[in-house]
């Protein structure tokens, strides 16, 4: 039992992450844009927007258009046809607090069961006359804006519900590195100081990687399909990515064609070290010198303040921690039926 606490641990951890992680529901927000999208200062806009696990229909409702980092305007005229449904009409001021013709005006709603919710980039507002000496109006921070109230995943425009994915997806590449880690130790033990416990660790280490490979591949392909709208793209991350996979692919291919076996745990072992060291331009260096849709490429930041709060980082970093634990304890096992087996084979 002491040497299997780890492993419970693991199991109890992951089952804690699908748990919470599918169970969990999302903070109140919008499912799209608004309707119409475009508008004119100095005349009336008349917008509607789609809600997603709000109550619209609360007395308490209220809502804002905020302009630019200080200026807001309170938006009086409130249709509501549902908890999820509701028109806006609000008479654009005629300068906007801006020296450009154009201004992103960012939505607010609020009522005390939801919270805050905001729609970034919600209206699109053009103006034919600039006011050199317009200034900010209505201070945005005099307005004491409500909190949820409740454990809640935060809710992101793009992603919908499928910001559950980040448990899974993220973790599983996380995990896959541990595992390639110690496949790697091993074949530079084995190169040191050849041996067949250290080939058979080396090598079922690195095959489950790979495995975890594949299915962070495959996981990638379908939340893309929900948020970007295809299983795949010719973005530089995705593509780099599968290359690394690959590559590691070949690591099976290269040992399942070589009968001798010193031969080939010692070439796997080389090999083994020419792959993990394609990782460092391949995941690191390459990917972040353009831009790229998938976080963490091209300025585009992964795992920061825009893409995880505290509610998330509460299942996020077990994830990783459980099917980490997991893994290890899959490869060792895989590790452990290959020396019986081969120590059966052996006796005959």
């Amino acid at each position: 039992m002491r040497s299997a606490w780890w492993k419970i641990l693991g199991v109890l951890i992951l089952l804690y992450v699908i748990v919470v992680g599918m169970c969990t529901p999302m903070k109140p927000g919008f499912t799209g844009d608004v309707v119409p999208f475009l508008h004119k200062s100095g005349a009336k806009a008349e917008f509607a927007v789609t809600g997603y696990n709000t109550h619209f229909t609360e007395s308490d409702t209220k809502a804002w258009l905020k302009l630019d980092s200080s200026s807001i305007i309170e938006i009086t005229d409130i249709k509501v046809s549902s908890d999820v449904e509701v028109v806006f009409s609000v008479d654009l001021p005629k300068y906007l607090p801006t020296q450009d013709s154009t201004l992103d005006a960012t939505l607010l709603v609020a009522n005390a069961k939801d919270g805050t919710a905001i729609l970034p980039r919600a209206l699109f507002i053009t103006q034919n006359e600039i006011d050199p000496n317009v200034k900010s109006y209505n201070n945005l921070s005099a307005i004491d804006f409500p909190k949820y109230q409740g454990f809640a995943f935060p809710y992101r425009s793009t992603l919908h519900e499928t910001v559950r994915n980040t448990f899974f997806h993220v973790a599983i590449w996380f995990a896959m590195y541990t595992v390639l880690i110690v496949g790697l130790i091993y074949s530079i033990k084995y190169l040191i100081k050849p041996s067949m416990r250290n080939d058979i660790i080396a090598s079922s280490f690195t095959e489950v990687g790979v495995v975890l490979g594949f299915l962070g591949i495959f996981t990638g392909s379908v939340w893309a399909r929900f948020t970007w709208g295809a299983f795949w793209t010719p973005d530089v991350k995705l593509n780099t990515a599968a290359s690394f996979i690959l590559i590691y692919s070949a690591y099976l291919v290269l040992r399942s064609s070589m009968p001798d076996q010193d031969r080939r745990a010692k070439i796997s072992a080389a090999y083994n070290i020419f792959a993990f060291a394609t990782m460092v331009p391949l995941i690191i260096i390459i990917p972040r010198l353009t831009d790229s849709l998938h976080p963490g490429s091209g300025g585009n930041p992964a795992l920061g303040g825009e893409d995880l709060d505290n509610t998330l980082r509460m299942v996020f970093y077990p994830a990783i921690i459980g099917l980490t634990l997991i893994s290890v304890w899959i490869s060792s096992l895989v590790a452990r039926l290959r020396m019986v087996s081969d120590d059966f084979l052996s006796r005959r």
